[in-house]
């Protein structure tokens, strides 16, 4: 796991290789094992090496290729690197890591190497005799990769503020960008927070040779290859356990220790589970709990460590130890995130452990349904066929409803929707401020379209997937794309920490989405993982009460963290594009236990706010 950086310039060439140390030196903390540049001509290529494969300085980069072709600059995993190099038999390999074969796979077959990596990926090649750059990124968009294409060059990086360290590229708000923030407490790609700075798409490549650009898709959603149905449930779980199986087996081949977090839910106890029924030592694994117990899991984690021998650590969170780890936290977001403070602390804990390698549940509830929005999904599509009819009578009760609350304001958008098509209804699930709140605290018209909703109405296969499927297609494009995996990956890098979801496995998830409908409908939350796992999971584990990994917000926001929130909102207030009257009355409010205000709907503000003051002095 690394950090990737270039310069491809158009005109002038004196200064690259300050420009690059100074990207380099901006994610140091991505790869404090190792810093190499390469400068030749036109082109600078940078990168920091967390040594997890290989930790010899022969894995270190940029690595080229032995017809001295191709120059390489590599963040990510290869898990199935040594079949890839079991088929390369006409070199020899100086090197014991994924980044050699990478680079000779593409030296060979090119964009039509692409397939055969099964991994976590984002990586630079510099054709030396074509002098051309290729920018490539994995399957799910599980590492990010960001460039900015300007009159003079092409600066591309694992993160934003290493292209602002160029200083080729203006540090100005995107304002287009903070309808997607408020509504996904995250900004949607390809855009991002900074004017002119830009996310290559997930599973897509770009080309960029004489100052023109070029990109397309190697792999989308839809991707799902020859199906078979299977031929009973029993069939379908067993191919189930063997897929997650094999995932858990590929993300622990590592020259370090390998960690794994565990919140005592179904999805972190599974992949604790197969960790320990495939790996010959026993998994390390780690809890943050919690002095409120609304809050605390530590107990169905303590139940899980012990059934499966685990070295078992937890963490307790106290106010003072948030209190102490916030500033740090907001100060690693790279992209301001509404959700990226609980990632960052459970990270930093298993870095201060010793470890380097962790494997995470996240993912689990995207693929087998685990959220209440995939069964409500499915009981609107029995409405689908008189939607049009019932136009009307919805139209009336709508314009009775007011949208003083943000629930009332979510009823009368669904009441409105032309049709209940997926790529209608997703938005409406997902998003944190709606139209009505937006319009009243934020002084900019909102978008006419929604970018996620228009990358779903894009997608030509998309009604054929099963009704759950659906769900899952727009959560991989939405929330888990532009939040989850963001915030995993800035937030654990942060720290130095490598992550890897099994359940991000790209064959699992063509499988599953390829499922029909009924053998996913729960009886219990997530039914067919479960059963898929055998007797594998406590009996308690699978039937409490579903409570996600939270921390308690809403009370520290009234408490310890009362003065630091209350400072953000006075200094966002003053910013022009924010009615400060209406949001101090509505932080007011909150204070005061208004149920209709959600925690989140002001925490937005606060990170929104210090990321801001954070990025224009810094």
């Amino acid at each position: 796991m690394c950090g990737i950086s270039g310069i491809l310039s158009f005109t002038n060439t004196n200064t690259l290789e300050e420009q690059i140390h100074e990207m380099t030196d901006a994610i140091a903390h991505r790869g404090p094992d190792a810093a190499g540049h390469f400068v030749e001509g036109r082109i600078a290529l940078g990168h920091r090496r967390l040594s997890i494969i290989d930790l010899s300085p022969s894995g270190n980069q940029p690595f080229c290729s032995a017809n001295q072709r191709y120059q390489l600059v590599f963040n990510g995993e290869i898990y199935n690197f040594r079949e890839v190099k079991a088929t390369i038999t006409d070199h020899a390999f100086k090197s014991t890591g994924d980044t050699e074969v990478l680079i000779e796979a593409w030296s060979r077959w090119g964009l039509a190497a692409l397939p055969k990596f099964k991994g976590m990926f984002a990586f630079a090649i510099w054709d030396r005799q074509e002098e051309a750059l290729w920018l490539v990124r994995d399957r799910l968009g599980v590492k990010p990769l960001y460039y900015s294409h300007q009159p003079n060059g092409l600066i591309f990086s694992s993160e934003i503020r290493s292209i602002l360290a160029s200083g080729l590229v203006k540090k100005e708000l995107n304002t287009d960008s903070l309808a997607g923030y408020f509504r996904y407490q995250s900004v949607p790609g390809p855009h991002t927070i900074i004017k002119g700075i830009q996310e290559l798409k997930a599973g897509y490549w770009m080309k960029i040779k004489d100052g023109k650009m070029e990109s397309g898709s190697w792999w989308d959603i839809q991707s799902g290859r020859g199906f078979v149905p299977p031929e009973s449930r029993r069939h379908a779980q067993s191919e189930i356990l063997r897929l997650l199986r094999l995932a858990v087996q590929q993300r622990l081949v590592s020259d370090v220790p390998v960690g794994a977090f565990l919140s005592g839910g179904i999805d972190s106890s599974a992949v604790v589970a197969l960790m320990a029924e495939v790996s010959n030592r026993p998994p390390e694994t780690f809890n943050i709990s919690f002095s409120e117990k609304g809050f605390d899991e530590s107990g169905y984690a303590e139940l899980v460590a012990k059934k499966f021998n685990t070295r078992h650590h937890t963490i307790l969170q106290k106010p003072e130890y948030m209190l102490e780890n916030l500033l740090p936290a907001l100060d690693a977001m790279d992209t301001p995130s509404g959700d990226g403070i609980n990632s960052y602390v459970v990270s930093k804990a298993i870095r201060d452990a010793g470890i380097t390698v962790a494997l995470s549940g996240i993912g689990g509830d995207e693929l087998f349904a685990g959220y209440p929005f995939f069964r409500q999904f499915r009981q609107l599509q029995q409405f689908k066929n008189s939607w049009v009819l019932t136009k009307p009578l919805r139209k009336l009760i709508a314009s009775i409803i007011s949208n003083t609350t943000s629930r009332k304001d979510r009823l009368k958008q669904l009441l409105n929707l032309p049709s209940p098509q997926i790529e209608q209804l997703y938005p409406i699930f997902r998003q944190i401020i709606t139209p009505a709140a937006y319009r009243k605290l934020i002084r900019l018209d909102l978008p006419s379209t929604d970018i996620v909703q228009q990358a779903l109405a894009q997608l030509e296969q998309l009604h054929n997937f099963p009704e759950y499927s659906q769900v899952s297609v727009a959560e991989y494009l939405g929330y888990s794309q532009y939040t989850l995996l963001k915030d995993t990956d800035q937030m654990s890098m942060a720290v130095s920490l490598e992550v890897r979801e099994p359940f991000f496995d790209h064959e699992l998830i063509e499988y599953v989405l390829q499922l029909p409908d009924q053998l996913k409908e729960p009886a219990f939350p997530k039914q067919l993982l479960v059963e898929s796992l055998g007797d594998r999971l406590p009996f308690e584990i699978v039937h409490r009460r579903k409570q996600g990994f939270i921390f308690p917000w809403e009370h520290w926001m009234k408490t310890e963290l009362r003065a630091f929130c209350e400072g953000e909102i006075q200094a966002i207030s003053h910013r022009e594009f924010i009615n400060g009257r209406a949001l101090q009355v509505q932080w007011q409010q909150f204070l005061k236990g208004d149920p209709s205000i959600r925690w989140m709907e002001i925490w937005l503000f606060v990170i929104l706010s210090y990321w801001l003051r954070k990025n224009e002095n810094g």
